[in-house]
């Protein structure tokens, strides 16, 4: 089954349907459309955020769901999956791969801990890291993929707008088979990512935040629009 679910995502596009808390499209129908809606797309897998958006896509699509769970928590930065209860949710809600932060900030549960909860139940592991040791630790802790999720997002990683493509040809001079994700905003990023050695990618809100996108038309034409104003007052 494990082979199966990387032989359909190797080289392909995976994206991920999530909303932001309080957004519009912030219900478990809403996810489960826009996941159906990226799969009639071509999309060959998606990655999910929470139990109930997890259980209402997989009625919705049969193609490979990434899972995870965002929980903040007073006792640790980690949000993502930080615990072995919530493994169990992700599986238990139709999950084939469970993702979560395998950063080296302090967590409830140690890496090793967490990709053995994981194996155990017959699934894939996705370390969401920010740095080349980081990608490192998590496959010694036995984590099946390693993605670049995490890059930008702690204090001690590539600050950057875009992709970290300099983690990615770090993970591939290592020979670390990795997954790209994060700020892929361009098809040209997204072509970029698998030239580096990305086994797939994942891509989020260029696709399935409206609001996002529009913000960058609505920027690029007030831009325009003040600088045709200016060259009118000037004339």
């Amino acid at each position: 089954m494990q082979g199966d679910v990387l032989a359909q995502l190797d080289g392909t596009l995976v994206v991920s349907c999530q909303a932001e808390s309080g957004m519009p499209l912030d219900a478990p129908e809403h996810i489960a459309a826009i996941a159906r809606s990226v799969v009639l797309g071509g999309a060959t897998g998606v990655r999910i955020e929470g139990v109930a958006n997890m259980e209402a896509v997989r009625r919705r699509v049969s193609v490979p769901i990434i899972g995870l769970i965002k929980a903040r928590r007073g006792d640790t930065e980690i949000y993502i999956t930080p615990t072995l209860a919530d493994v169990a949710s992700i599986i238990d809600a139709g999950a084939d791969i469970v993702a979560l932060d395998a950063t080296s900030r302090p967590r409830p549960a140690d890496l090793k801990t967490m990709f053995d909860a994981i194996a155990a139940r017959g699934r894939l592991s996705m370390g969401d890291v920010s740095t080349l040791d980081e990608g490192k630790r998590a496959l010694d802790a036995g984590a099946s993929l390693i993605s670049t999720t995490m890059a930008g997002y702690t204090p001690y990683s590539n600050q950057q707008r875009g992709p970290d493509f300099q983690l990615m040809e770090q993970f591939a001079a290592a020979g670390l088979p990795f997954v790209a994700e994060g700020r892929i905003w361009t098809p040209r990023e997204a072509v970029r990512c698998f030239e580096l050695g990305a086994r797939f990618i994942v891509v989020g809100g260029a696709i399935t935040r409206p609001d996002a996108i529009t913000r960058g038309f609505v920027d690029q034409v007030g831009s325009w629009s003040a600088n045709s104003q200016l060259k009118r007052n000037q004339s």
